[in-house]
């Protein structure tokens, strides 16, 4: 006979199991990278930047949840895809306290990364101790172009594209008045921010498409619930994927490495490869998907 006692004990029981279950996928999740090929437009775009591909990479994360292996990976599986640009979008460091242990290894690691039209990086809020001068310091003894308000003009005959980026929001001194100096009106621009959120604290139309990171898509989703954790101002806005800010389209990365807890579910980490087209206002047509294992 099923007693109240019986009844809590397996119940207890049942919620342990299944807790168990979903933390062990949550391991698994956390080490497999699924690569996201997406068309995304961008106003003004050229006829010879169509059809050319930036790959994104976000939130690395490298510290005691993300070993350099890891990264490594991801590294090899970007080179793989042979982006003609590659965008890093911040965090690269699990902790700031940290960074001058685990922002070197990293930053080595990304110097492997190959595009023909640059690899740009801007830096995210966990690579700002000393203000970011440790960053700066040492990504300018790498392979790597720093876009730390400013900008990189890219050529094919005699059209152009720029790509631009700013300072970390939270912790650094983002200015897109700098990022954008020189620019002429009317021209196709790319900008990198870690943070979604200046998107909404300092729009700019003259920006077409914006990148970023730092939401990690919530790093743990519960369908029909939501995530628990989404670090923006703006609530779930932000999350993940296309996204059209006041101003300018954004394309938010899930990201790849996790911060708090060495878990993902339902939030795989992904590298993004993104087609660029000219300019529409409705949201990117996703191409297809894969999965790539790495080691965590």
């Amino acid at each position: 006979m099923m007693t109240r006692r019986r009844f809590l004990r397996g119940s207890a029981l049942g919620l342990t199991v299944a807790g168990s279950a979903a933390v062990g996928y949550g391991f698994w999740e956390a080490a497999h990278i699924r690569i996201e090929r997406e068309t995304v437009p961008v106003p003004n775009l050229p006829p010879a930047f169509a059809g050319k591909t930036v790959a994104v990479l976000a939130d690395l994360h490298h510290g005691p949840l993300v070993g350099i292996d890891f990264i490594r990976s991801a590294v090899e599986i970007t080179n793989a895809l042979a982006p003609d640009i590659i965008a890093l979008v911040g965090d690269y460091a699990h902790k700031g306290a940290q960074a001058h242990e685990q922002l070197p290894p990293c930053l080595e690691a990304l110097s492997a990364l190959k595009a023909p039209m640059g690899v740009f990086a801007v830096p995210g809020n966990h690579d700002m101790p000393q203000g970011g001068k440790l960053y700066r310091k040492l990504i300018a003894g790498t392979t790597l172009t720093d876009l730390t308000n400013q900008n990189r003009k890219l050529t094919i005959g005699n059209e152009s594209l720029y790509v631009a980026g700013v300072d970390d929001l939270w912790w650094g001194r983002p200015n897109v008045y700098d990022a954008l100096i020189g620019i002429p009106l009317g021209e196709p621009v790319i900008l990198l921010s870690h943070n979604p959120d200046f998107a909404e604290d300092s729009p700019d139309a003259r920006v077409g498409l914006m990148l970023s990171g730092h939401t990690h898509g919530g790093q743990i989703y519960v369908p029909g619930v939501g995530a628990s954790w989404v670090p923006s101002k703006y609530g779930m806005k932000y999350r993940r994927g296309f996204v059209r800010g006041p101003k300018s389209n954004v394309f938010v990365s899930r990201g790849l490495g996790e911060a708090g807890v060495p878990i993902r579910l339902n939030v795989p980490p992904e590298i993004n490869l993104l087609m660029l087209e000219a300019g529409r206002t409705t949201p990117w047509r996703t191409t297809s998907s894969e999965k790539r294992a790495a080691n965590p």
